[in-house]
Parts: C-alpha cells; sequence; structure tokens
C-alpha cells in the first residue's frame, strides 16, 4: 500500500546515482584493487537493473499466548521465536528516537537509501587505517531481515546476510521500493517488530519484557537507549553476562549522546540518564508446557498441546500443527478454570504425596459444552533427568528388577486423558450406570425390579477355571459384596447399593452388546486392545458379561465426559481445551467453538440421573433409593443437587468415584499406572482415599455458583406400565403365588415372616403392595400368626444389599 508520494525525479535521480554509486561503494568494500575502475562502476550498474523490484514479507514467527478461561491468568506460552508485533503506538517514543540515534541519523530524511552515508562510506573505506564504515539504513536492515525470514530455503537465508557486493545492491534497491510502498513511522515498526535483541528475545516487546519486565510503551530513556545499541551486536552487547556488561553500558551512553545530538532528547535528560545505573531482569520467557506457569497445570497444557496437534484446522501434518502453535501468534483462552483447577490440585495432593506409587486423578468436565475444567493428579509435570534421575524405581517387580524408573513424582505421561501408552484403568461399578441406560432405552423403566439373588448364573460363557464361574460350569456368576443376597431391588436401590446380581442379569436382558454401544455414545473410548476387540462387533460385545461392572478401562477424563452427557440431557459434547482462539489479527477461529450432538433422549438421560442421585446422597424424584448408598457424604460436602456413582475393581486394585452437578462432572480415578495388578488396596472413603479429591474439587468449583435442579424424568420412564396388585392376604402361600403369576408379576417368597392375624404359614400380604410395574417382582410375606398385624407392606430397596468399596466375586463392584 502506498503511503507516502516521493518527487518523481528525485526518485528517478536517486535510482540512477545510487546504482552507479552502491556499485562502486560495494565493489570498494569487497574488491578494494578494482575500486575505481570502469569495469567496477558498469558492472554495479548492469547488476543492480537486474535485481527483482518486489519485496514478499512473510510474517515472522510469533509467539503464542495460553490463559486460563477467565482470559487473564497466564497458562503458558509457546515459541520457536519469542516475538509479539505490536503497534508504534504502543513503543515508547524515547524507543523510537533511540533506534534512530543508533543506527540511522537520517532516517526520515532519505528515501531509504542514504546517499551521502554511501559517499562517506565509499570514502572512508579508502583511507589506509580507517575503520570500516558501512551504508546500512533502517530501511536496508529491514530489508535484509525481512529476506531472510521470507526465505523458503536455507541458502535464501545465506545470500540474504552474506558479505557481497550483490546482496548490498539488492537491499538498496528494495529499500527504495519499500520506502515508496510505506511510511515511515510503518517501516520504523516493522524493523522494531523483527530485530532481535539477544536472550531469545526478538522484537521489541520481547525485549522489553526480557530485559525489564514491562511493555515497550513504558520504556525510559535509559532502557530504549540500552535496547537499541544492542541491535547491531546482541551477543557482545549481552548486558546479562559479565563481558558484555560494561560493552552494554558504553553502548547505551553512545547512543543516549547520539539521541541529543538527533535532538530526540535535551543534554539535561541526557545526563540523567546516563547517571542511572544499568539493572536488566533477564527474565526469558518460559516456553512449553514444562515451563506453564503452575507447574501443576502442565497436564492441561499437555492434554491442549495434543489436543491441537491432532487437528487439521492448523495443517495437514504434525510438523505444520506445531509450527503454527509456535509460530502463528495466537492468544488461546483455554477451558481451564482456576477455581476447579486449585480445588483439584489441592485435593489430591491432600490425598496423596508427589512421592506416592498410587496415583489420585481428577478430571472436571462442564456438561452441555464438553469444555474440560480441571486435571489434577498428585505428580508434578516435568521429565526426570536421565543423566540424574530423581524418580522412583517402578512398582512394577520385574522393572525394578531391572531398575526401570516409574511414572512419580515426575512425568509428562497424559494419565489422565490416556494417548502416549496409556490406555486407562478399570472404573468398577461406574460402569453400571449404562446398563441403566440401555434398559431405558428399550423401554424398562427405572422401577423394574426384580429379586437379585446372593450369586446370578449369568448364559455368559466364560473359562471354566476362573474364580468368577459357577462352579462346575463356564457359566459366568457374578455374586454380591460379602456373598449377601441384594433382595428384591429396582433401578433406584439397586444402584445406590451397587448390586451386582441386579445389572448383569439387567445387561442380559437388555444385550451387553447394546450396554457397550450407551457406553461408546456416551464417551467411552475404548483403547486397551482386548477392550477394543471385545467392543468391535455386536457378537463379541454380545458376550462381555462382566462390561456392566466396569471390567473396562477409561480415563479420568473420558468417565467425566460420559456422565456429563448424561446431566447435558443426552447431549454429548466432545471434551475439548478451549473455549476462544484469536488470531494475531485478533480474528475468532471457529475451532474453539463447542462440538456437540443429541446422543440419547432427554427423558433416557434425564431418568439415569435421576438413579445416580441416590449412590451420593440425594435423592430422586420418586425417593426410592433404599437406605444403603455406596457415597452418601457427597450430598452434603456439596451442598447442592447431586448425581454420581462409586466404582471399585476386584482386589481393590482401582477405586473411583464419579460426582456431579448441573454445572461440572467430576471423575476420580486412584491406580497405579506402573503396576496395574498392584498389591496395593485403592481406598474410597478414608481421607487417602479416593472419594474426598472427587467431592472436594467438587464443593470448589461450586463455590459462588448457583444451585441448579436436575430436571425430573417423566413417570412413564420412571414407573412404566402400572399394573395392581392381587390382594392375597390370608390365603395359601400357593394360591398367592398363582394370582400374582396370573396378574403377571414374578412371585416370591419371603424367607423372613412377620406377625399377622392370618394364620401362620399363611400370605400375610405383599411387597410393594398396591400397584407396581407389569413383569415386576413382588415379594410374599409370610405371616408368623399371633394376632394383630404390624407393617406387613414394604418397598423394593429394603433388604440387605451390598456394602460400598467391596468387590464381588473376581469382578468389580462398588
Amino acid at each position: 500500500m502506498r503511503k507516502r508520494d516521493h518527487n518523481v525525479l528525485t526518485n528517478a535521480a536517486s535510482l540512477a546515482v545510487c546504482g552507479l554509486l552502491a556499485g562502486v561503494v560495494v565493489a570498494a568494500a569487497a574488491f578494494p584493487a578494482v575500486a575505481m575502475s570502469g569495469l567496477a562502476a558498469k558492472a554495479g550498474a548492469e547488476t543492480f537493473g537486474a535485481l527483482p523490484t518486489e519485496l514478499t514479507v512473510a510474517r515472522a514467527p510469533q509467539i503464542s499466548y495460553l490463559l486460563a478461561s477467565d482470559g487473564k491468568t497466564p497458562l503458558a506460552t509457546m515459541y520457536d521465536e519469542n516475538r509479539r508485533d505490536v503497534k508504534l503506538a504502543d513503543i515508547s517514543p524515547f524507543m523510537q528516537k533511540a533506534i534512530i540515534a543508533a543506527e540511522d541519523h537520517d532516517f526520515y530524511k532519505h528515501n531509504g537509501v542514504d546517499i551521502n552515508g554511501v559517499a562517506r562510506a565509499f570514502v572512508n573505506n579508502q583511507s589506509e587505517g580507517s575503520g570500516r564504515q558501512g551504508a546500512s539504513t533502517l530501511t536496508m536492515q529491514y530489508v535484509r531481515l525481512a529476506i531472510a525470514y521470507s526465505a523458503t530455503h536455507p541458502a535464501d537465508v545465506v545470500a540474504a546476510t552474506e558479505d557481497t557486493s550483490a546482496r548490498k545492491l539488492r537491499e538498496m534497491r528494495l529499500a527504495l521500493q519499500v520506502d515508496k510502498e510505506f511510511s515511515k513511522d510503518e517501516i520504523l515498526t516493522r524493523y522494531l517488530n523483527l530485530a532481535s535483541f539477544g536472550n531469545g528475545a526478538y522484537g521489541i516487546y520481547a525485549a522489553s519484557q526480557v530485559y525489564f519486565g514491562k511493555s515497550p510503551s513504558k520504556l525510559k530513556i535509559e532502557e530504549a537507549a540500552l535496547l537499541a545499541g544492542m541491535v547491531k551486536a546482541p551477543t557482545t552487547n549481552d548486558p546479562t553476562t559479565e563481558a558484555g556488561y560494561p560493552l552494554a553500558l558504553d553502548r547505551r551512553n553512545y547512543v543516549i549522546q547520539n539521541m541529543v545530538d538527533i535532538k530526540a532528547i535535551t543534554q539535561q535528560e541526557a545526563d540523567a540518564a546516563k547517571a542511572t545505573k544499568l539493572v536488566v531482569k533477564d527474565k526469558r520467557t518460559p516456553n512449553g508446557c514444562v515451563a506453564a506457569n503452575v507447574n501443576e497445570w502442565g497436564f492441561f497444557c499437555d492434554y491442549f498441546y495434543r489436543w491441537w496437534m491432532e487437528q487439521e484446522t492448523f495443517g495437514s501434518t504434525t510438523y505444520d500443527r506445531e509450527r503454527r502453535l509456535k509460530s502463528g501468534g495466537y492468544t488461546v483462552v483455554t477451558s481451564i478454570d482456576v477455581q476447579a483447577q486449585r480445588g483439584a490440585d489441592k485435593a489430591v495432593r491432600k490425598a496423596k504425596s508427589v512421592n506416592s506409587k498410587e496415583a489420585a486423578m481428577v478430571a472436571v468436565v462442564e456438561p452441555g459444552t464438553g469444555r474440560v475444567r480441571a486435571l489434577a493428579v498428585n505428580r508434578q509435570f516435568k521429565l526426570d533427568d536421565p543423566k540424574n534421575p530423581k524418580n522412583k524405581l517402578s512398582s512394577d517387580p520385574a522393572k525394578s528388577k531391572k531398575k526401570i524408573r516409574g511414572n512419580y513424582p515426575a512425568t509428562v505421561n497424559p494419565l489422565l486423558t490416556g494417548g502416549n501408552g496409556i490406555t486407562g484403568y478399570q472404573a468398577g461399578s461406574t460402569f453400571k450406570i449404562f446398563s441403566i441406560v440401555a434398559a431405558l432405552e428399550k423401554g424398562i423403566p427405572l422401577s423394574y425390579t426384580f429379586n437379585a439373588p446372593q450369586q446370578f448364573k449369568s448364559e455368559y460363557i466364560i473359562d471354566s477355571s476362573s474364580p468368577a464361574a459357577c462352579k462346575g460350569t463356564h457359566f459366568y456368576c457374578p455374586t454380591n459384596s460379602g456373598l449377601k443376597p441384594g433382595g428384591v431391588q429396582n433401578m433406584w436401590s439397586a444402584f445406590a447399593q451397587s448390586v451386582n446380581t441386579y445389572f448383569v442379569p439387567l445387561q442380559q436382558q437388555v444385550g451387553a452388546e447394546n450396554v457397550v454401544d450407551a457406553a461408546r455414545r456416551a464417551g467411552i473410548q475404548f483403547r486397551a486392545s482386548n477392550d477394543a476387540k471385545f467392543a468391535a462387533t455386536k457378537n463379541d460385545a454380545h458376550q462381555w458379561g462382566a462390561f456392566t461392572l466396569g471390567v473396562s478401562s477409561t480415563t479420568p477424563l473420558d468417565l467425566a465426559n460420559a456422565y456429563a452427557t448424561l446431566a447435558a440431557d443426552g447431549k454429548y459434547c466432545e471434551p475439548i481445551p478451549v473455549q476462544e482462539i484469536r488470531d494475531p489479527e485478533g480474528n475468532k477461529l471457529d475451532i474453539a467453538n463447542p462440538r456437540c450432538e443429541k446422543r440419547f433422549s432427554t427423558e433416557v438421560a434425564r431418568a439415569a440421573v435421576d438413579a445416580a442421585r441416590c449412590p451420593v446422597g440425594d435423592n430422586s424424584r420418586t425417593s426410592k433409593c433404599g437406605g444403603n448408598r455406596t457415597a452418601a457424604v457427597v450430598k452434603g460436602i456439596v451442598d447442592a443437587p447431586v448425581a454420581g456413582k462409586s466404582g471399585t475393581t476386584d482386589s481393590e486394585k482401582t477405586a473411583a468415584l464419579v460426582a456431579m452437578t448441573k454445572q461440572y462432572s467430576v471423575a476420580g480415578i486412584m491406580a497405579d499406572p506402573d503396576w496395574p495388578q498392584t498389591n496395593v488396596k485403592m481406598k474410597h472413603s478414608q481421607k487417602d482415599g479416593i472419594n474426598p479429591p472427587v467431592y472436594e474439587t467438587l464443593r470448589d468449583a461450586m463455590k459462588g455458583k448457583p444451585r441448579i435442579q436436575f430436571e425430573p424424568p417423566g413417570q412413564k420412564i420412571s414407573e412404566g406400565d402400572q399394573r395392581s396388585i392381587p390382594d392375597v392376604k390370608c390365603v395359601s402361600v400357593d394360591q398367592a403365588k398363582s394370582r400374582l403369576k396370573g396378574a403377571g408379576f414374578e412371585p416370591v417368597v419371603s424367607s423372613a415372616k412377620v406377625p399377622s392375624s392370618c394364620k401362620a404359614g399363611d400370605a400375610a400380604g405383599t411387597s410393594p403392595d398396591g400397584r407396581t410395574i407389569k413383569g415386576g417382582v413382588v415379594t410374599i410375606q409370610v405371616s408368623s400368626g399371633g394376632g394383630t398385624p404390624g407393617n406387613t407392606n414394604g418397598t423394593p430397596g429394603g433388604q440387605p444389599g451390598n456394602q460400598p468399596g467391596r468387590p464381588g466375586n473376581g469382578r468389580p463392584n462398588g
């Protein structure tokens, strides 16, 4: 764009004179013996006329900034070159004058090439014993930098900087072009944004930050003079080194005096500036996730980096994407919620120290957007130095014998999000929610009841030598904790108590392949090869009998997002670590927008959440949760409507808990990432268990947030097709069973007897009485006789069930 018109005759004269004179000058510099020959002048003119007349300027690498969701708190910076372009209005006037005083006094007077300067350099360089002079203007220096940054081949970079007459001629020609196309202020701004100032600082913004910890608009005379004096030799004049400090000081004072010469400042101002002690910070800008603003946030930063590297928007190859991130000058407002993240960091380290082999891992996802609000684990985010390792030996005995070190206390592995060999951890009974979802989608309501036995003989075929097989058979036979019968349960009460022998038959009834599919749609990824094989086809998934008990590996992030899908009324959102990305011009990129789609009906999602309120101490819409809750304290600690589920695997090798509100879904898993077959028992409710980090994170995230109720499901999906239960009071047990079967119910006879006015041994009533779901279980209460009847009626879920945190027979529970 043309910013300034020049006199045509002046331009023509400049071009002709510069062409001829420049040829002589550069020849004199490079070939003194032929400096004044006609051949030199002719060669210079011809070469100059053949040079290109257009300068293509590529944007120089820019630093990218990562901020927390508040748009202010710094998370990390990423760059190849520490540079951030600024406008001239954001650069101190002292800095503008200082660079002119240091490099080009006549910058505002010449047309890109200083003819007088060229002549002076020519005369000076012919005198024996005289120091060499150059004739490069700021505009020519800018051209040199622009060519180097626009180069597409290393040889072009060399050509832009080599000390040859051809290079000088090209610079002069292009400097004239640049001076016609841009205003002086534009050229000055471009130069200050490109120049190198040493110590990894490129451009005036970075230099101001590195050396003085301030923005360039606030630079004082002595600070501006120091920086201006460094561009010619940033390594030699480095004020942060012992050898460079006095040279930088001398150069600074030289520039200050030159500022007087060009009338930028007064002599009095110069004297005061020279008298000011030279103090520099030498604060290099941190680079990458290992230098995150808070070390614990490195895990989130790393998740963002991995996410970015998968986005084709930023390039067709991983190399292109990384260059865009580290050179593109983006401002990224990530999704990290400072309040939630700090709460999570504090909670996981309170439960387990960084030196613990057990990893307490917590992920927080926002329902309805998929934005990841926190990722925390009791580890340091850093690489263990192989030359001076600090990590403990692996907890895996086989690896420990080989002196292989574990990932604690320091690691950069994606423990919370998966990848790089991390496939996840078993999450136990948290997966029972997917059986509820699949059943609801098949039209089976929450009130569906049956009598859960102590051991259930399924139709799933497994190895007959497995401890989970029924004795002498190859059928999968899960049991409940403590080998206790579950009793008559519905989905609310069975989920609250985590009754294995309710959920395995429920899964069998709806088809394990449908339960697996529900998990996949909710966001569970099957990273482990065995899991992926089982989940690959309907036939394979159909025989996955233990799936509902959480034997598939998952990550805290996937688990949190799966439950968030239900909290968002069935809207799945891809987990993302960003909420806004702006390019250097300030344009928003659409790639930061949530990526969501409806995967479950609203009614199914709300019904599943209604059941999930039971385990964590909240009440479902119907209040049919029963007495026992696996994590009942969550509701009181979070002090908000909550839903969730705990989970424990076989031999308690892992422990998990999900707790969520409408605003946050928090999932925690405690495991040993180095040795999945650990002999350490993971805990739940104890202070060093997984439950406290989860509910404390949710409590802290919810501070100051509104308490929003979960929407209750409709009556049909909750209660189903309700039918009246026949009156069987005081008839024989056989007659009672016959009447109930005839009405479409499944009768069971209670082993306990109740006082009743009916004859001992006859039916005293039913539990439930009145109405229940068609095909549901109805328990016949047996009379013990003895006069006035007591309350013979009951509600499903009142019988003894599982205790929290206890494994079933060879399979997860909890």
